[in-house]
């Protein structure tokens, strides 16, 4: 709409997301601190459909393309094609996995959202400041789920149905476990693998299919995850 230089259109929607993220956190999240996790999400699960009806009534829900920045050499490996735009895709995707990585285990700024994330109460009893972790959060996230709707949209181009793609994470998360990020790697490769292979034996519509009955699956043998700490709580 704006019409933006590639080079200046990324760096703007990422900041602009990162915006729009505090403003969530303040307006809609930081009231509910405290409240079950379950309130939190059910909120962001409304605010998601809030949010793709405001991206078709101004820009409509008809799928753009793009403009192209990535590389597009084929790559080989051995004598299988990999589409450059994929591959790109996932180095990009793990440049920013260890760097959120360095900075869970380095930085002091991880660390507290770290602390946060396991024990608010805690956290606030050795003067973490939990509010601005909060917004910390929501920012960063919300700047990187920016870079990764750009390298998906680079992909398959941008549509309001994007989101579909929040229930496959949300799967990866639970599968690998709620507070591990190493589970979420693990789990982002088997669910990955559980789509292709869906995909490809039994028809693309039985991909998400697939991908909840490994959840299910999961949640019967280990309620945490295959990675999730398991809490044990004493009445």
């Amino acid at each position: 709409m704006m019409a933006l230089p590639l080079w200046l259109a990324i760096p703007a929607a990422v900041l602009g997301t990162g915006l729009l993220g505090a403003v969530i956190e303040r307006t809609m999240i930081r009231p509910l601190l405290g409240e079950p996790p379950i309130s939190v999400f059910m909120v962001t699960v409304g605010l998601a459909s809030v949010l793709v009806g405001l991206v078709e009534m101004i820009w409509s829900a008809d799928q753009r393309r793009l403009p192209e920045f990535m590389p597009t050499q084929p790559i080989m490996v051995g004598d299988a094609f990999l589409a450059p735009k994929v591959f790109w895709g996932a180095v990009i995707a793990v440049v920013f996995i260890a760097a959120v990585l360095l900075v869970f285990r380095f930085w002091r700024g991880g660390v507290a959202l770290r602390a946060t994330a396991s024990d608010q109460a805690a956290a606030y009893s050795v003067g973490i400041n939990v509010p601005r972790v909060f917004s910390l959060a929501w920012v960063a996230s919300a700047m990187l789920a920016a870079i990764s709707g750009i390298i998906v949209g680079s992909i398959g181009g941008i549509s309001s149905s994007m989101g579909v793609f929040g229930l496959s994470v949300l799967v990866v998360v639970i599968v690998g476990g709620l507070d591990s990020v190493l589970g979420a790697l693990i789990g982002g490769l088997c669910i990955g693998l559980v789509e292709a292979l869906a995909g490809a034996y039994l028809g693309g519509e039985y991909k998400l299919l697939a991908t909840f009955i490994v959840l299910v699956g999961i949640l019967m043998l280990r309620p945490y995850g295959l990675f999730g700490t398991h809490e044990i709580e004493r009445l």
